[in-house]
């Protein structure tokens, strides 16, 4: 096995999946109380997101009464597998984490932030677990994860994953969808190999231009012959080197709702082309026209529109390199601190690095740089600190201004689109200085 070491201030091992036995799986959602007002969202989840979330096979599931919450559930904030997390979405499962929660410089899988699409299979027995590589290929193969860890190098890597769209609970209007604050995003280790060798080994047609992709989860509707999201991405950006097809997470089993046995994962671009619980990539020699890659998913305006303007649905680009952000991790918005505190966090930018990371105690007027340490390897994000002495006890808000090596600099705000997509806008933490 090759790949990178990579450096954590303060990392700990996270519980075992038993990948082949879901009754002995770390079940996933955490967040909000399930309390009684909040009984509906059993109601169409299907068996297998019950399943994972109680960690076992329900029997009797049958029986269970639609909206009654599984006493294994009530009452409790969060589930084993998962710490912290807001539970922003039932149906589908949708979990951000706390921006203070993600401090550690690799992502433990109990905090990596979780968005389905779907209802997740069942069945995720890594020994039986295929993937088909069809479509524009000279040889068609399906491959085991046996065989994928025979045939091809295995590497481990750090990527930066993260919904694209993270920042959309500060649009104003609302924009559609779950309202993700800053949690929609993680680094984690990721075990696999990479996405260009198994390619090459099915032989790539010369007039390929997209990737398509399908995973096991179904259709919210239940109906088995829809898929519920099935995204792809320009050939040039699936043959770069550290796009996974990935087996393992921080060292252990995927987690369940991360997409276990098998996921994609495209660092650098929206967290969607990632595809979970893998089953299928096949090339095609036009742009993927599947479910979430047409109409106005994962697109924006091809020009600035006023906030809650209507746009024409042939108006819209496909989203591609996510923009350069950074996040505050410590200390913890509305922290009360001494007048002397670390600012530390991390900062990203899609296909390229992050050159300078800006703080700002004084609204933007002043700004002194942080020091920025290297990405570990290619699609990681990048870890930055200040020693900070605040001049007097009061409140106090730090900014925190990322610049990328393209010369790309996050903005004091970002423009409206409807869909709340690509919010990039400067993080800020609020804090009382004693």
């Amino acid at each position: 096995m090759t790949g990178h070491p990579v450096s954590n201030r303060d990392q700990t091992s996270d519980p075992p999946i038993a990948g082949r036995d879901l009754a002995k799986a770390d079940p996933t959602v955490g967040g909000r109380d399930l309390s009684p007002d909040r009984r509906a969202f059993l109601r169409g989840a299907g068996l297998a997101s019950v399943a994972i979330m109680v960690g076992a096979p329900v029997p009797f599931h049958q029986n269970l009464p639609t909206g009654l919450i599984p006493a294994a559930l009530a009452g409790t904030g969060t589930l084993n597998g998962k710490d912290g997390l807001v539970r922003l979405v039932d149906r589908p499962i949708s979990a951000e984490t706390p921006a203070h929660l993600l401090d550690d410089t690799i992502t433990p899988t109990r905090r990596h932030f979780v968005r389905n699409n779907g209802i997740p299979p069942l069945d995720m027995d890594p020994g039986t677990w295929t993937l088909t590589v069809d479509g524009q290929v000279d040889q068609p193969r399906t491959y085991t994860i046996d065989d994928l860890q025979n045939s091809f190098e295995v590497v481990k890597l750090a990527l930066a994953l993260e919904c694209g769209g993270n920042g959309r609970a500060f649009f104003d209007p609302p924009a559609t969808g779950a309202q993700w604050t800053h949690g929609a995003v993680g680094c984690s280790e990721w075990t696999g190999v990479r996405l260009r060798d198994v390619l090459a080994a099915a032989g790539v047609h010369p007039d390929v231009v997209y990737t398509a992709h399908e995973g096991a989860d179904t259709h919210l509707s239940g109906d088995v012959g829809l898929l519920p999201i099935s995204r792809g991405v320009p050939i040039a950006k699936a043959m770069s080197g550290n796009v996974l097809i990935a087996f393992a997470q921080n060292d252990g089993p995927i987690h369940p709702l991360n997409g276990a046995p098998l996921r994609l994962v495209v660092p650098g671009w929206p967290g969607s082309c990632s595809q979970k619980w893998l089953r299928r990539i096949w090339l095609r020699n036009r742009i993927h026209d599947g479910p979430k890659m047409t109409g106005t998913s994962y697109r924006v305006p091809r020009y600035p529109v006023a906030p809650g303007e209507s746009v024409d649905p042939a108006d819209f680009v496909i989203i591609e390199r996510m923009p350069v952000k950074s996040l505050i991790t410590h200390p913890a918005n509305n922290a009360e601190t001494g007048r002397t505190i670390e600012v530390r966090g991390h900062a990203w930018s899609g296909d390229r690095a992050v050159a300078a990371v800006d703080i700002s105690i004084d609204f933007g007027a002043t700004w002194k740089p942080a020091l920025l340490d290297p990405p570990p390897n290619d699609g990681a994000w990048q870890d930055f600190r200040l020693q900070l002495s605040l001049p007097i006890a009061g409140y106090y808000e730090i900014w925190s201004r990322a610049t990328d090596d393209a010369g790309e600099m996050q903005p004091h705000a970002f423009p409206w689109n409807p869909n709340g997509y690509l919010n990039n806008s400067m993080h800020r933490v609020a804090l009382r200085a004693l």
